[in-house]
């Protein structure tokens, strides 16, 4: 399967690509033979609505319409997760199912990042109901060193044996290992195993990413064990953190018994298509790396471009050095879930707050309620100590039972928030609510912002500014701007040309300028880097002790700022939109 357009992007653009870009580079994909293409699920579905101002439900109908009705069009869901950061449930669940069918894909790969297989009955039933083919999925990694007991052959085939006991409608089985960490030997013997137990005709497939230099080895690996196929992808998404290449792959295959059954003249010519189609998008140069670390800290590649692409939103593209290293901790201590979204963005949010805020002082929500039990069962029990801290902080018992089963039902919720907005209540824009919240509602209001990393949007003062995001379209000429703007409680007076330039002096200097008025009162300041999602107060407002102030988000999390005690706002220095540092007042309260 060519997986170039769904996860090649993920992993290297962190999903952010516009449809109008790369769809001629399918049609060049299609005429080269390649008739099995990933096209959806996973990051790019909400990717779109978060910052492409897309519609994923249109990117599928214009994947279909491209490659005509013979071509198989694979999308990749989360178990009860489909593809939201969340568990859905039921009603939603079934919708995601009947939605991508409805959208012209053929196949939904249903993974569960905790091996809980639970997670897997329901989702995999609808999928199945919905005539989609089922290709059900066991998640393989490496563990953290000094770990054992799980993430070995014999944890894999008795997640197997579970998934066969437990009569999961299925077409085909995938051992997908999005760290790319697998031990080559490992993968070997789990593929072997496999094979013995199911039936001849059972397809088996291997998915894994070049992130740790591993992915050639691993697939041929596979391919001797028994796998019928494995995930391959073109220039320029292949290789570091996406899948290993095409060409590659067939080279790797000469003189054995198996083919890719490719013309690689033809393949040369749909890279050629491809290459130019993304030559304009920003290349974030750890996407192309081979990281042999990522084996002791198991990122995936599909996380870790989009980690790095919101560590840049915020400035904090520094820290992730110590982030990656903070995660081999977070990942033993956690219960040994797989690290695949969305358990990897749990350890990567944990291992964050840990590097941001100290060593376990806060424990992120998802997290918390991944080692309490509230996504599954971990593969092993997660750590006492760190069990007791998620349950006093987020004040929550351990949970042991189905997750589904305490989950209200989606779709009259979403409904609801359509009616109030006004906004027509559609199959559609339910599930587009349910799995996007807060954003799926800015996308249908027309209030989506487009942020999508082009070198052609950069201007040479721009690319000078080191830890800047890229700046968005100038808007039409309007002659020099003058401000007035207060930073760290200091005033400088501001002046934009019409050309962008920018000069700043303090205020003291210049005569012309007011000088700021001082403000009484305690300054709240910012946790951590992040952006203002939400101010909740208002100047003149009075606020009760633990009140929340602002909601912040860093990393996909979102955190409330709250009050260190009662008073009245007496300043606020962010709006909606703003990307704060550590320590930066936020709101002055008297």
């Amino acid at each position: 399967m060519d997986t170039s357009f769904r996860d090649g992007f993920q992993s290297v653009f962190g999903a952010r690509v516009l449809t109008d870009d790369f769809m001629p580079a399918v049609k060049a994909s299609v005429e080269a033979g390649i008739d099995n293409i990933e096209a959806g699920g996973g990051a790019r579905f909400q990717s779109l609505f978060f910052y492409c101002g897309e519609s994923a439900f249109d990117m599928m109908d214009r994947f279909r319409t491209e490659v005509g009705p013979n071509v198989a069009l694979q999308t990749l869901a989360r178990g009860i997760n489909v593809v939201a950061l969340s568990q859905c449930p039921r009603d939603i669940i079934d919708l995601h199912a009947k939605m991508f069918k409805k959208h012209g894909m053929t196949t939904i790969r249903n993974f569960d990042a905790l091996n809980d297989v639970r997670n897997l009955e329901y989702s995999g039933e609808r999928i199945a109901h919905h005539g989609l083919n089922h290709q059900v999925v066991i998640s393989m990694m490496e563990l953290p060193p000094g770990c054992s007991g799980a993430h070995d052959p014999e944890f894999y085939i008795d997640r197997l044996k579970q998934i066969l006991a437990a009569g999961i409608p299925f077409h085909s089985i995938c051992f997908k290992d999005a760290s790319g960490t697998s031990n080559p030997r490992k993968v070997y013997e789990t593929l072997k195993a496999a094979r013995q137990i199911v039936s001849e005709d059972t397809i088996l497939w291997f998915h894994t990413h070049d992130t740790a230099g591993l992915g050639i080895s691993q697939n041929m690996a596979a391919i001797e064990g028994g796998a019928d196929g494995v995930d391959l992808a073109k220039s320029p998404v292949s290789g570091g953190t996406c899948q290993p290449d095409i060409l590659s792959m067939m080279h790797a295959l000469k003189g054995t018994d198996y083919t890719l059954d490719l013309d690689y003249e033809k393949i040369l010519v749909a890279v050629d298509a491809f290459e130019d189609a993304m030559k304009d998008y920003f290349f974030p140069p750890e996407a192309k790396m081979v990281s042999p670390a990522v084996t002791l800290s198991p990122m995936p590649g599909g996380a870790l471009t989009a980690n790095t692409m919101m560590m840049r939103d915020t400035g904090t593209l520094h820290l992730y050095p110590q982030v990656i290293k903070e995660m081999s901790e977070v990942v033993a201590r956690g219960g040994f879930g797989t690290s695949v979204t969305p358990v990897s963005q749990f350890y990567f949010q944990q291992a964050y707050l840990n590097v941001t805020q100290g060593k376990w002082k806060k424990i992120n929500p998802s997290y918390g309620k991944m080692v309490l039990g509230y996504f599954g069962r971990t593969p092993v029990p997660a750590d006492p100590e760190i069990v007791k801290l998620a349950s006093e902080q987020l004040e929550m018992p351990v949970f042991t039972d189905d997750p589904l089963d305490i989950l209200e039902p989606g779709i009259p919720k979403a409904t609801k928030i359509l009616e109030e907005n006004k906004l027509p209540v559609t199959d559609e824009n339910i599930f587009i609510i349910a799995s996007c919240e807060s954003k799926g509602l800015d996308f249908l209001l027309g209030n989506a912002k487009v942020n999508v990393r082009k070198i052609t949007d950069e201007k040479p003062a721009e690319k000078k500014a080191a830890g800047k995001a890229v700046a968005a379209a100038a808007p039409a000429p309007m002659g020099p701007r003058n401000y007035t703007i207060t930073v760290n409680s200091r005033p400088y007076n501001v002046s934009v040309s019409e050309a962008g330039g920018i000069q700043a002096t303090p205020a003291a200097a210049a005569p012309a300028a007011a000088p700021a008025t001082a403000v009484e009162g305690t300054d709240v300041d910012a946790p951590t880097p992040g952006n203002i999602l939400k101010v909740l107060v208002a100047v003149g407002d009075t606020v009760a002790k633990d009140q929340p102030l602002v909601v912040m988000e860093a990393m996909k999390m979102e955190s409330d700022v709250k009050s260190p005690s009662a008073g009245k706002i007496v300043a606020l220095h962010v709006a909606v939109g703003d990307t704060v540092q550590t320590g930066e007042p936020l709101v002055t309260i008297a």
